[in-house]
């Protein structure tokens, strides 16, 4: 495995954690002035397709393990590449969490058991649904979005539009 590759994925996972969750923690509560939901979607995908711009090139711009698996089930990533990019997914992601708590809990009352980019089923879902519904919702996403990608991706789709493609419909 090329270490620039994993790097790439590593930096790109960390970034769509700092601008997707950061979104969401430091500026999606502020009634008068926050992104609201709209907005943090918004930030999640405009990462998606800076990151497709920035490290496109040097690693397919894989920034989740789902997105790592699914590409290697469509043969378009080598299967032995895939522990490879979830550790430097995983180490990316951990470090921006890490980053973003130091950053969240400077603010006063901060209290990390009200739900510190909590997101979930039940009571850390914004319309309550269950733990099925909200398995079947990440199933499916997460089996679409890979389809997605290979798509926008494909030898003959449109150039330079796929990372713009990718971004908009990241779930």
């Amino acid at each position: 495995m090329d270490l620039r590759k994993c790097a790439a994925g590593g930096i790109g996972t960390f970034w769509l954690t700092v601008s997707g969750c950061g979104s969401a923690v430091a500026a999606a509560g502020f009634p008068q002035v926050g992104i609201g939901l709209l907005g943090v979607a918004l930030a999640f995908g405009l990462t998606v397709v800076t990151m497709a711009y920035a490290i496109g090139h040097v690693s397919g711009c894989q920034l989740n393990p789902a997105v790592t698996c699914g590409l290697a089930a469509g043969g378009r990533s080598p299967a032995h590449d895939i522990a490879p990019y979830l550790v430097s997914q995983v180490a990316g992601g951990l470090v921006a969490a890490a980053l973003l708590y130091a950053i969240a809990s400077g603010a006063p009352g901060f209290d990390l058991a009200k739900g510190f980019a909590a997101n979930g089923y039940g009571e850390h879902s914004p319309g309550q649904h269950s733990r099925m519904s909200c398995l079947l919702a990440e199933v499916v996403l997460a089996m679409m979005f890979p389809l997605v990608i290979m798509g926008a991706t494909h030898g003959k789709a449109p150039v330079g539009f796929a990372p713009l493609v990718i971004g908009l419909c990241r779930p």
